[in-house]
């Protein structure tokens, strides 16, 4: 399945990093093709993509984006190191552990400032509101899935017993109908579940308690865009003029989320505009911290990479060689001018 917003006839590019930055127009009037990978298939959360493609923030930047979907960081990977894609949305655990493996990826912008790991329990259940009643819970959780591994060296490093976490296997299909059902106390999901299962709560009777490990002090980088060394040699521009549109639809699309949403639904017919509406709620929580506030969204900070990367290495761990920090990102690929939310 690829989505494609047909590119306009004359379109704005930029310089190189090392020439003027002022806009002139492509050469020939021709937009560059490029391929970007989400993370999933396509979800309210991904509403800030879409808004890029129908502001014409892409087209504005001499790009001609098709956006496909995904079934995992895994895949995305392994999309942009085929030259499926050219560019991705990964997370920085996935990718510190493909770094190991050989890949080439780096991380150009960091998206998702705190990592979406949450655990959901019922006001009526287990009701989780402090991260002390980790201790002695029973959660449904994936079997093969790192982000146990994640919860419990979260608790290690808050000083509380990971042993005390039992982790039952609920495939992630079954997780919200299990909880709803009271047949498993809490359950693990990225946050940006919170608005489904919070109307399931209502409907069922109560209330939804969301624990946002992210809100909690976990220091851990998530999503953000990712390419191979060798496409940022050979199109150091192209890369950087994707970033900027990119963020302009994210600022838009996080400051008019209805907007955004009819946006989206000009591409993705089949999803819910409350629902939409809802996720860019939570995805502006994840994305919209001091540090963005300050230096832009998609910014990064050097060494909260090497905290991220310390906590992969202690607590998931990699198969092959141990990576550097500085292994995990490129600089220079941000807008000169910050986009700031």
């Amino acid at each position: 399945m690829k989505l494609r917003r047909l590119g306009l006839a004359a379109a704005v590019t930029l310089a190189s990093l090392t020439g003027l930055s002022a806009p002139t127009l492509a050469q020939d009037g021709e937009l560059t093709p490029l391929t970007f990978s989400l993370d999933f298939i396509p979800l309210g959360r991904h509403a800030p993509w879409y808004t890029a493609l129908g502001k014409g923030f892409f087209e504005e930047e001499g790009l001609d984006v098709t956006i496909i979907p995904a079934q995992g960081t895994a895949q995305v990977i392994q999309a942009v190191e085929s030259g499926t894609a050219q560019l991705g949305f990964v997370d920085v655990p996935a990718l510190a552990l493909a770094r190991s493996n050989g890949s080439q990826l780096r991380m150009i912008a960091v998206n998702y400032q705190k990592a979406p790991y949450a655990i959901f329990t019922l006001a009526n259940g287990a009701d989780v509101t402090e991260i002390s009643q980790l201790e002695g819970l029973t959660l449904g959780s994936g079997a093969g899935s790192f982000t146990p591994k994640i919860i419990k060296g979260y608790m290690t490093e808050n000083g509380l017993d990971p042993d005390a976490l039992e982790i039952t296997n609920v495939a992630p299909p079954a997780r919200a109908g299990m909880l709803l059902s009271g047949n498993v106390p809490a359950i693990e999901f990225f946050v940006m579940a919170q608005p489904g299962l919070a109307n399931g709560a209502v409907d069922a009777g109560t209330e939804l308690r969301t624990l946002l490990l992210g809100d909690h002090g976990l220091e851990l980088y998530s999503n953000g865009i990712a390419t191979t060394e060798d496409y940022l040699a050979a199109n150091p521009d192209v890369a950087k003029r994707f970033v900027r549109a990119a963020l302009k639809g994210w600022q838009y699309a996080l400051n008019n989320p209805e907007e955004a949403a009819d946006i989206q639904l000009q591409y993705i017919e089949s999803l819910d505009r409350d629902t939409i509406i809802a996720e860019i709620g939570v995805v502006r929580s994840l994305a919209v911290t001091e540090d963005t506030e300050m230096n832009g969204l998609g910014w990064f900070d050097k060494a909260k990479m090497q905290t991220s990367l310390d906590f992969v290495l202690e607590f998931i761990g990699v198969e092959g060689d141990e990576p550097d920090a500085a292994d995990l990102y490129a600089e220079g690929f941000l807008p000169d001018e910050p986009i700031k939310p």
